[in-house]
């Protein structure tokens, strides 16, 4: 079990809905309890809460789901907001019996609240059908903002075209409203005709920049955003338009007291196997996200979380050579199952790649490692040795980063248990690891030199 990273016992962390007040964040999910397999049994809204993403409170079940004849038998993904004097969650009511019964699968639909704690469903207050066009079973994941130049609300929602579900025309839609009750349809926010389906819309303003995310699975399965200086776009991307790899997955953000946080979760995989496919629910994994000075976005450790490794050990600089083949130099043995790595490394000009092994079983040589391809621009996961073939299923598992000679590059790693999540200035990469070959922590360099320095390893957490 996770030490650090959220997850309800028993259950699965699905989409999140946050929010926050004070100095608390709220997490509104799903606790998928897999009776046999994902979506099994239908769920509605949990709720926890946590100050600092280490430690949670749970506090049951906030919106229970409808019975099995109403249309929220599941409650799908959301959004929290605050306006006109109270609380709002704008919710998808899905009912997996309606289609056969002739009737939507998947309306918008809404309860409100006074303390965050309790909700009331307003039922056929805003419950949204569908438009004309649209395709009625895939209509989910409503979020709203308050849009201050036109004096009014907006609630972006994931849609797609009607026709056949391999048709790239996914796109987010709107609706605006004067006071949260009354709506009208606005029609395409965003429509790229770039994937199948647009899953958990989020918009969000920092600074001149508006910012669009969508989560998709019919391309590199994740998160994508876009950015503009006006709501009404264009909507551009940034060179690395993600956040993290396919292993992160439905992402929403909530920015409280100027820190925002993306709330994804990572998934398992099918019988926890590392050769195996993804599959829907996980742990909850928090990224703090942050603006560079193009605009684009970064993330990285949450500082609460990151803060809370205790007894960090400082290990001595150190450079490693190679003229031809691979050298690897060992960081720190009997690691266990939680680890937190913090290195600056420089690699010399004609270096072909570097890397860093988890659970590194030093008899076998068999190892997970994050591998840092130089001449093509990217890092990714992967088992290592890659036999017998293939030792890990890691379509998806990589990241595109600027890989340059005798620059410094801030390596931040965090383990815990069967989860690894590296950052690499602003880059991140989640992954999945179901066997603990061994404990010791290595780094290596492939036909080249690497400088490595301010090398810090802890393997517990702070009490209390």
């Amino acid at each position: 079990m996770t030490k650090l990273y959220y997850q309800f016992p028993g259950t699965w962390f699905g989409d999140c809905m946050p929010f926050g007040k004070g100095d608390e964040f709220f997490l509104f999910h799903q606790r998928d309890d897999r009776d046999p397999i994902p979506f099994g049994q239908p769920f509605g809204w949990a709720l926890a809460t946590t100050k600092d993403f280490v430690h949670y409170k749970d506090c049951g079940i906030a919106i229970p789901r409808g019975g099995d004849d109403e249309q929220d038998q599941f409650i799908y993904a959301g959004s929290i907001f605050q306006g006109e004097g109270r609380y709002h969650a704008f919710y998808t009511g899905y009912n997996r019996d309606y289609p056969a019964q002739g009737k939507a699968s998947q309306v918008l639909m809404h309860a409100v609240s006074d303390d965050l704690y309790h909700w009331t469903k307003t039922q056929d207050a805003l419950t949204f059908t569908p438009q004309e066009g649209y395709d009625p079973d895939d209509w989910r994941d409503p979020w709203v903002i308050r849009d201050e130049e036109n004096d009014r609300y907006l609630l972006i929602l994931g849609a797609r075209k009607q026709g056949p579900k391999t048709r790239q025309t996914g796109r987010t839609v709107a609706f605006t409203s004067k006071d949260l009750e009354h709506w009208t349809f606005e029609g395409d926010f965003w429509a790229p005709d770039l994937y199948t389906m647009h899953e958990m819309p989020d918009l969000f303003r920092i600074g001149d920049w508006w910012y669009h995310i969508v989560t998709e699975y019919s391309d590199k399965h994740g998160m994508v955003y876009r950015m503009a200086r006006d709501l009404e776009g264009p909507w551009t991307a940034p060179v690395d338009d993600a956040f993290d790899g396919s292993a992160y997955y439905a992402g929403r953000t909530f920015e409280l007291n100027g820190k925002r946080v993306l709330f994804g979760w990572v998934a398992t995989k099918e019988n926890d196997d590392d050769a195996a496919n993804y599959e829907w629910g996980g742990t909850f994994v928090p990224h703090q996200v942050y603006q560079r000075p193009d605009g684009s976005l970064g993330v990285q450790p949450v500082d609460t979380l990151w803060d809370s490794f205790a007894d960090r050990r400082s290990l001595p600089d150190l450079e490693l050579h190679s003229d031809g083949g691979r050298t690897e130099q060992v960081l720190a043995r009997g690691c266990g199952d939680l680890i937190a790595l913090e290195a600056d490394v420089r690699f010399s000009e004609g270096t072909r790649s570097l890397g860093l092994r988890i659970y590194e079983n030093e008899e076998t040589g068999e190892s997970y490692q994050f591998h840092f391809k130089v001449g093509e621009n990217r890092y990714l996961f992967e088992g290592n040795p890659n036999y017998p073939w293939f030792t890990n299923m890691n379509i998806g598992l990589e990241r595109p980063i600027q890989l340059e000679a005798g620059r410094d590059y801030h390596l931040q790693l965090v383990v815990d248990d069967t989860i690894a999540t590296l950052y690499v200035d602003g880059v991140a990469l989640n992954a999945r690891m179901y066997h603990h070959y061994g404990d010791s922590l290595g780094l290596f360099v492939t036909e080249g030199g690497l400088q490595v320095s301010n090398v810090s390893v802890s393997t517990k957490l702070k009490e209390g």
